[in-house]
């Protein structure tokens, strides 16, 4: 077994879930090796928690969710929630052979799938210790435009990335960002202006998800105007959008294109939330620099941001509900065309670089211990 599987599996039920004596822990193994699963069970029990495995396959999903039926999925999320109220961790691990799996599936049967599922995806978010990650494939590999082995190298060196170099940092930004009223976003076709007062700041270092690397909050729900345009690619129901373009009034997204911008507005006309922001949350982990069509990747790009239509998690809250969640991305360095974020009139960040002293522990210099790029 590659030694780099027990060394992830140590974080995972670690650092990320802390797994205690006695404590059941449900593995979701989507499309992975078995030895990393294998790993993951023996790393729970040698801290003395009862591992339980779910194993999935992409295919096999696919299938059932072309025909999808309201009482098979009623059932099917009355079986999946029982368990999860049983669970006090749960650890996914998510692979994908091919991202466009669900592209085919009716958009009627993925909106009835996913409205059946959100009870048990509400209680697994409140109620138990978690962290999600994806899976090093050759489909990521050439997502990411580069070797499968260099990918994997790239995978394992981010996934265990000394999280705790963070927590400086991330603490004084959640600090500054609590005592934040308003915030205007400014770069190419891109001109945002919202409240944060009093939603609440949660710093991400590694505790849910892996790769991480953010700090997120919520916009004031009718607060946000302006229009954005993300420069990141992003792949979401098995559909890839570029250049997704947004347009604010009061709050709501009234304006919405993109290079499929009917499957986009349907998206977005899936439920009255799905029109709203819940997150806002600003990106800086050090090893991600490019997309790859995978958010828990994007959404931490070095010097990003996104901004997210739809469902506001409980720590920072909105009151917006949807059963759509959409991290959308924009970079902000300087090669994919800069910007400028502010704080009560204040520029906190230019150009993807955080400019006041404190916040600078964010910058990529100081996370890889002044192996970063220097700009």
């Amino acid at each position: 077994m590659d030694t780099r599987y027990h060394q992830l599996a140590g974080v995972l039920t670690g650092f990320s879930t802390e797994l205690k004596k006695g404590e059941r822990v449900l593995i979701d193994a989507f499309d992975i090796p078995d030895s990393m699963t294998l790993a993951l069970v023996r790393a729970a029990r040698s801290r003395g928690a009862v591992p339980f495995v779910q194993v999935h396959r992409a295919r096999i999903a696919r299938e059932l969710m072309k025909e999808a039926e309201e009482d098979a999925y009623g059932f099917h999320s009355k079986i999946e929630l029982a368990r999860m109220k049983g669970i006090d961790a749960y650890i996914a691990v998510r692979g994908a052979e091919n991202i466009f799996e669900t592209s085919d599936v009716p958009a009627d049967r993925l909106k009835l799938v996913m409205r059946k599922m959100k009870p048990v995806l509400d209680w697994r978010v409140k109620k138990t210790k978690w962290v999600v990650l994806r899976w090093p494939t050759p489909s990521m590999a050439q997502q990411a435009l580069r070797s499968t082995e260099a990918f994997e190298d790239f995978f394992f060196r981010v996934c265990t990335l000394d999280y705790s170099r963070m927590i400086p940092g991330m603490n004084a930004l959640k600090k500054l960002m609590e005592k934040t009223d308003r915030v205007e976003i400014r770069g190419p076709e891109t001109d945002l202006r919202f409240s944060i007062k009093d939603t609440g700041v949660i710093p991400c270092g590694g505790r849910h998800n892996i790769p991480d690397g953010e700090v997120f909050t919520a916009p004031v729900k009718n607060s946000v105007e302006g229009e954005v345009t993300y420069n990141v690619p992003s792949v979401y129901q098995g559909t890839s959008f570029d250049q997704v373009r947004l347009v604010f009034k009061k709050g709501r997204i009234v304006e919405a294109s993109s290079s499929n911008s009917e499957r986009l507005n349907e998206i977005l006309d899936s439920d009255p939330g799905a029109r709203f922001i819940g997150e806002f949350a600003i990106g800086f982990n050090p090893h991600i620099r490019e997309p790859m069509r995978d958010i828990l990747f994007d959404e931490k790009i070095a010097g990003s941001f996104h901004f997210t239509p739809g469902q506001a998690y409980e720590q920072a809250d909105n009151g917006n509900r949807s059963q759509v969640h959409w991290d959308l991305v924009q970079i902000q360095r300087p090669d994919y065309g800069g910007g400028t974020i502010a704080f009560d009139g204040k520029v906190i960040r230019r150009d993807g670089l955080f400019v006041p002293a404190a916040l600078k522990k964010l910058n990529p210099d100081h996370l890889l211990g002044g192996r970063g790029k220097k700009r």
